[in-house]
């Protein structure tokens, strides 16, 4: 926990100005959510994967909503045909998600 402090107190730390001052903060901020990510999710009993991948999945239809603005967006062609993409594959990463965790519940279903 006393490293977590730390790293905090350097993220507050860095400007908002543009430029290596931003990119340091956002790298920090990153590498933050790398490092809570994996802390949370080695911790996880097995018995709880599927409930943890079912709340992924709809964790990721923001990134769906996300890729529909960038595609909406009107920023020039190239925003919106990568927009289009990233919700076409969003959408495969979800429907497949709660496909898979569907089949695994099923797999517990007394019969």
């Amino acid at each position: 926990m006393k490293s977590l402090f730390v790293l905090q107190l350097l993220a507050a730390d860095v400007p908002a100005h543009g430029g290596l001052d931003q990119f340091i903060r956002l790298l920090t901020v990153f590498l933050l959510a790398m490092w809570v990510g994996f802390e949370v999710i080695t911790k996880v009993p097995p018995i709880l994967h599927t409930p943890l991948t079912s709340g992924s999945n709809a964790v990721s239809g923001i990134t769906v909503v996300g890729a529909m603005v960038a595609a909406g967006s009107l920023a020039g062609w190239f925003s919106t045909t990568l927009g289009f993409f990233a919700t076409v594959f969003a959408m495969i990463n979800v429907v497949g998600g709660f496909l898979v965790t569907h089949r695994m519940l099923m797999m517990f279903k007394k019969k």
